[in-house]
């Protein structure tokens, strides 16, 4: 049950991932019948805290909060930050971080989840969690992550691993896709869904880093593909072929494949097969009905292939993931 949460700060704190962990955890929308948390900050150090842009957050040194936390996230920044923006992720961490690293380490071992936002993974790799463990950061940073800590599996190209307890998200807005996830996994759909409608971001994201790095577009008088996309989202039970889409796209099926990769970061197939599980997902929560009739009513056809792509995308059977959501409220 994911109840008690807690940030510990590092010095030159990167604000826009402290906001996400507070947005996502520390906002109350008991309103929408949503969860509340125990949440708080602290400093991860016995030093002020201040963030890359100068300006201080005064939160107590109190690591004695991690102790009994279900989630603890370690946001970006830290001692590997200096305040022109450029890293410096030295192997051996400042001696002033035992005292967290060791909470950290605790923490995994009596079965609490552990969270890093962008470079906040260097943190954890200095704690020793992250051997023998997939996991990844900002593609920008992957690899010296990858050379500091030779016992992980830096994967650069995601936008965030759950190696359970361990989980680790890429830069930036990936915490929020995190996020997200951690909820999702933790108290179903309804909720996520209902933090990111509030939040007037998208629940789940396709694609990953790879789609961010160094390949800028080139000049389009293409209009975005958003329309398209939500109106496949709306009719998923349709024959959403690539030659019937683009078609309603106005565009050939080989420019509209190209486009669709470009703005979505993977292949019209992939992104349709994933939407239809997310949509399969909510009927599973919230319906009765079978997933024969659930695989139809997403275009899928068929329960068996429901089942190929659910397995797939959540490492789970359809049956298995309604035992654990349907009728399940975790929004005390």
């Amino acid at each position: 049950m994911l109840k008690k949460v807690v940030v510990p700060l590092m010095p030159l704190t990167e604000a826009f991932e402290l906001g996400v962990a507070c947005e996502v955890f520390g906002f109350d929308r008991s309103d929408d019948g949503l969860p509340t948390y125990d949440f708080s900050l602290v400093a991860g150090v016995s030093q002020p805290i201040r963030t890359r842009f100068g300006y201080g957050i005064d939160v107590p040194y109190d690591l004695d909060r991690l102790d009994d936390a279900d989630l603890i996230v370690v946001p970006a920044g830290g001692t590997y930050a200096e305040a022109d923006g450029s890293y410096v992720c030295a192997k051996d961490p400042d001696p002033c971080m035992d005292p967290l690293l060791d909470k950290l380490r605790a923490a995994v071992e009596r079965g609490a989840k552990v969270a890093s936002l962008c470079n906040g993974a260097f943190v954890l790799g200095a704690a020793g969690l992250l051997d023998g463990r997939r996991c990844t950061t900002h593609w920008r940073h992957a690899q010296r992550l990858a050379a500091l800590h030779p016992g992980a599996t830096v994967d650069p190209n995601v936008l965030y691993v759950d190696d359970d307890p361990v989980l680790t998200s890429a830069g930036t807005a990936a915490g929020i896709d995190l996020c997200l996830h951690i909820v999702r996994k933790e108290q179903g759909s309804r909720v996520a869904n209902g933090i990111a409608r509030r939040m007037v971001v998208p629940p789940h994201r396709d694609g990953g880093q790879a789609q961010y790095v160094a390949m800028p577009l080139p000049s389009t008088s293409i209009d975005t593909l958003g329309p398209v996309l939500d109106w496949m989202t709306e009719h998923l039970a349709l024959d959403l072929s690539v030659t019937a889409v683009a078609a309603k796209a106005n565009m050939s099926p080989r420019t509209f494949a190209r486009r669709f990769q470009a703005e979505t970061g993977t292949t019209p197939a992939r992104w349709l097969s994933d939407q239809r599980v997310l949509a399969a997902q909510q009927l599973l929560e919230n319906s009765d009905l079978s997933v024969d009739v659930i695989a139809e009513r997403v275009g899928f056809g068929g329960g068996a292939v429901l089942r190929q792509h659910f397995l797939r995308l959540r490492h789970t059977t359809p049956q298995a993931y309604r035992r654990t959501f349907r009728n399940t409220e975790r929004v005390g």
